[in-house]
């Protein structure tokens, strides 16, 4: 790893250059002579344009500006191998299908406005695609559709260490329960909400007090085993005998050994998020040097659960600066089935990354709770609807390209990537090769994501119900009795 150490010895003289001023360099902040931000003001300008004005051509300008940038992410020093010829784009699963692989990620009502996040929900469940309620509660409200046909429940309802705004008819408004298991952008920490963002809304559905700090404690209170993650999989699929399970891990080093745990424990869906990220619940200080990225993460979840016969039993999501469809074909190489965009899911809505998302001041009503600010807001549904479609369209592109008729012809074919050289002296010893595994026998698993629920017995309470049914259907008096036995693995008290 010489090129490491030779940038480290660059970064170090810099220190040690006989002045007293140091370059003020662009850690935190974009600054022109700083370092390289993969989302600065051309790039960010490009893509709301395209949004704004449905146009996959200025899209596709904004893509190959993305690809311009110098290295920032492991993925940028690799390239495609075909797996054939080029076929004809009408031979290529539709844009219609592709977008139903998309996910906003958890970002709760709190660090996002409500227009914000009520914006997301609207237009994910327009496509048939899936948004995260984030950590913080839902309005009960959003769970009846709108008079004009839109839904503004999100498909996906998040529970965390704080449990906040979690409830019986919260847990049972969705098609996927996920528990965070950790934060993607500062996985050593847990969720913050700055107290000056908690209003009395905020408040009322997180059942809190106004103006005071919420934090989600790492790791999630209850978790300190996979036993215990299983225990809470396998109440929520009491709770919600319809719903899907994910679990959110975060990329680092092992995450593998636990996603075959978490696999064990009858989780469904397993997401590996990124170190990119964080939309509010961030202090500057804490979104530094915390996870790997998402290409390490992802790979090594996927090599593992694939070595133990256990990747046909989840599907795998990753999330965490996926800014072009380049990015999400990469990703569905190296194992992931589904996608998470975050952040330019926000840009869409009009972000323009001022970065100061946790002071409660940006100014254009993305995350804030102030009622003044978040009267700058101009987001819509179409514009996130035609992001998640521009990303569709150019992964459709990609795989026409690559001689493939679908994602599934392409996920986990870690083997149709290669290294190449950006030119950089610094990274051209960089040694990729384990991230382009492919384990024996990965060639025969079934990717399927329309298969049911790994399934739970059944706890006390089925029974109870059917003996109960004359109480429940006609409003019979009845005296029940059972004996509670330490098999039982969940019981809920109930007077009938």
């Amino acid at each position: 790893m010489s090129g490491i150490q030779r940038k480290v010895e660059e970064v170090h003289a810099k220190g040690w250059n006989g002045t007293n001023v140091l370059p003020i360099g662009g850690f935190y902040k974009a600054r022109k002579s700083g370092e390289t931000h993969a989302w600065e003001a051309t790039s960010m300008h490009m893509m709301q344009t395209a949004c704004n004005r449905a146009s996959f051509e200025m899209w596709k300008q904004y893509s190959a500006k993305m690809q311009s940038n110098p290295p920032i992410h492991l993925r940028d020093l690799l390239d495609f191998k075909p797996l054939g010829d080029a076929i004809p784009l009408e031979q290529v699963e539709s844009i219609t299908s592709i977008r139903k692989r998309f996910v906003t990620p958890g970002m709760s009502l709190g660090a996002l406005s409500p227009e914000a996040h009520k914006t997301l929900n609207v237009a994910m469940n327009r496509i048939g695609a899936k948004s995260d309620s984030g950590e913080g509660g839902e309005d009960p409200a959003h769970f009846v559709p709108e008079p004009n046909g839109d839904n503004p429940s999100a498909k996906i309802k998040q529970v965390a260490s704080g449990r906040f705004g979690v409830t019986a008819e919260y847990l049972n408004q969705c098609e996927e329960l996920e528990i965070k298991v950790a934060q993607g952008a500062k996985p050593g920490e847990g969720g913050q909400l700055p107290g000056m963002k908690v209003t009395d809304l905020i408040a009322r559905l997180r059942h809190s007090t106004k103006g005071v700090t919420l934090i989600s404690p790492p790791p999630h209170h209850d978790i300190y085993s996979i036993e215990d993650l299983a225990q809470l999989i396998y109440d929520l699929k009491q709770i919600n005998p319809r719903c899907k399970v994910t679990v959110k891990l975060v990329a680092s080093s092992g995450v593998g050994t636990i996603a075959a745990g978490v696999a064990k424990a009858k989780a469904d869906i397993i997401l590996i998020s990124g170190h990119n990220g964080g939309t509010g619940a961030s202090p500057a200080t804490s979104i530094k040097y915390a996870g790997l990225p998402w290409e390490m993460g992802l790979t090594e979840a996927h090599q593992v659960l694939s070595m133990n016969n256990l990747r046909e039993r989840v599907t795998l999501r990753t999330d965490g600066g996926l800014r072009t469809g380049r990015d999400v074909v990469m990703a569905a190489m190296l194992g992931a089935e589904e996608y998470g965009i975050g952040t330019a899911a926000l840009i869409a809505m009009g972000c323009i990354m001022v970065r100061q998302c946790q002071s409660n001041t940006c100014p254009v009503g993305v995350c804030t709770q102030d009622e003044a600010l978040r009267d700058k807001f101009t987001g819509s549904a179409d514009k996130v609807v035609n992001l998640i479609t521009f990303y569709a369209q150019e992964v459709r592109e990609l795989l026409a390209s690559l001689g493939a008729r679908s994602m599934d012809d392409v996920i986990g074919r870690a083997d149709l990537l290669a290294q190449v050289s950006r030119g950089s002296a610094h990274l051209d010893d960089l040694d990729l090769n384990p991230l382009l595994i492919t384990v024996d026998g990965a060639a025969q698993i079934v990717y399927d994501r329309k298969k049911g629920r790994n399934p739970v017995p059944d706890t006390l309470d089925a029974e109870i119900v059917r003996d109960a049914a004359r109480f429940l259907e006609d409003g019979e008096k009845m005296q029940l009795s059972y004996a509670v036995q330490n098999t039982h693995r969940t019981c809920w008290h109930a007077h009938l």
